[in-house]
């Protein structure tokens, strides 16, 4: 029976219906063009990071609750999640005057518990990861009677995140490719779905975070692989196994899967910050990820990318952008040996002063034990265009006859 989710579940037919419930609640999300992400490719943004709650998932939530009947709704909802989708149940069961109680891993941002409460949901936190959440909420599901609201294995829950395809296909009908984030795939099995009914020229590429690929490994090894720990910045999409419905709504309807690494991640959410001026948590970022680095065939294409949610706690926002500037060139550490002696100093900073570069903090330490008596170490932060211009300033020194230090 599961194997036959899209023909006996699964319809076209319910992901219009889904389009109609939902326009009581959502907003269809603009999509944007994106020429800085790869100038190979006509790149375009789908910016569900916009959307109410700050991600797509509450179009699946919406949807799911809308079907519930009159006996399940006066037992309230259950759900689990990292944090998006707990505001969309949460906001959806409110709306519909229902009782929600969201599971969360302990480790959720903060940002995302305080919304979840904010949307009229009660909290419960547990230890560990989404996994752990998860079955919590099964374990009180079944000694309370709620209705479990799944984040993804569920054929109204895909319906529901099924009407992005839809709108894809209104909004640039010649699109040749659509890149999307993959958690449990939930978003991707029913945009793949939609998409490929009504034009299956169209490519659908799937993207996980390297620390948590859960569907990448199961679909190449053609079986559900359930990870042993997940470990990423992209929280949203740190799914240790992924759903039976999703794994074969994906196997049938997605081209591909890649994986992109957490410094691509956090290149990806400083560029939409400083080209696109749009906020992308980390599990939102890896679709402009993948297309940036060139993990799929993109050049001369027009490609959507699929930025599913902007809920990103703040704090780890900073660590995130610190992070991206170093991975391109842009923030970078110089240890310089030198003799310790008047003028050193102004003869370093004239040098990187005069070649463009900008000195953030400077560390003035003596010399080890093993190191000429005289010596001493300079340790410069510095701002940079990119790496060549750092190879530049470093080059520079060099032929000035100051000692840079590698891989310091």
């Amino acid at each position: 029976m599961q194997e036959n989710l899209e023909d006996e579940m699964l319809t076209l037919d319910t992901i219009y219906k889904a389009s109609h419930v939902l326009k009581e609640v959502i907003r269809s999300t603009d999509l944007i063009k994106a020429p800085k992400i790869n100038e190979q490719a006509e790149v375009y943004l789908k910016t569900e990071n916009l959307q109410v709650t700050g991600s797509f998932k509450v179009r699946g939530a919406y949807y799911k609750i809308s079907t519930l009947s009159d006996e399940e709704r006066k037992k309230g909802v259950i759900a689990c999640s990292a944090g998006n989708h707990a505001q969309g149940v949460a906001l959806a069961a409110t709306k519909a005057g229902i009782k929600s109680l969201i599971c969360l891993p302990d480790g959720a941002p903060i940002s995302k518990v305080e919304a979840t409460k904010g949307f009229g949901a009660e909290v419960c936190l547990v230890p560990g990861v989404y996994d752990d959440a998860y079955n919590k909420a099964l374990q009180l599901r079944d000694e309370k009677g709620y209705t479990f609201i799944h984040p993804f294995d569920d054929e109204n829950v895909i319906a529901g995140q099924g009407t992005i395809g839809l709108e894809l296909l209104e909004q640039l009908p010649d699109m040749d490719a659509v890149v999307v984030p993959i958690g449990g795939g939930g978003l991707i099995s029913g945009v793949a779905f939609a998409i490929k009914q009504l034009n299956p020229k169209i490519k659908v590429y799937g993207v996980q975070a390297a620390g948590a690929p859960s569907m990448f490994n199961s679909i190449k090894d053609g079986k559900i692989e359930r990870l042993d720990s997940v470990a990423t910045i992209a929280d949203g999409i740190a799914v240790k196994e992924p759903g039976e419905n999703t794994f074969e709504l994906v196997k049938k309807y997605v081209d591909e899967i890649v994986t992109v690494t957490e410094d691509e991640i956090s290149c990806a959410i400083l560029s939409l910050i400083e080209h696109q001026k749009l906020i992308s948590e980390g599990a939102g970022a890896v679709s402009v990820a993948a297309v940036m680095f060139d993990k799929i065939p993109v050049k001369g294409k027009k490609v959507v990318c699929l930025v599913s949610g902007g809920n990103i706690d703040v704090t780890i926002l900073s660590r995130v952008i610190r992070r991206g500037l170093v991975k391109s060139g842009r923030a970078s550490l110089l240890t310089i040996e030198l003799v310790d002696k008047p003028g050193q100093l102004v003869g370093v900073s004239k040098i990187i002063a005069d070649l463009g570069g900008n000195v953030t903090a400077v560390h003035h330490e003596r010399a080890d034990a093993n190191a000429n008596v005289n010596g001493c170490f300079l340790r410069i932060q510095l701002e940079t265009r990119n790496f060549e211009h750092l190879e530049e300033i470093r080059k520079a020194l060099k032929d000035a006859g100051f000692k840079v230090v590698d891989n310091a």
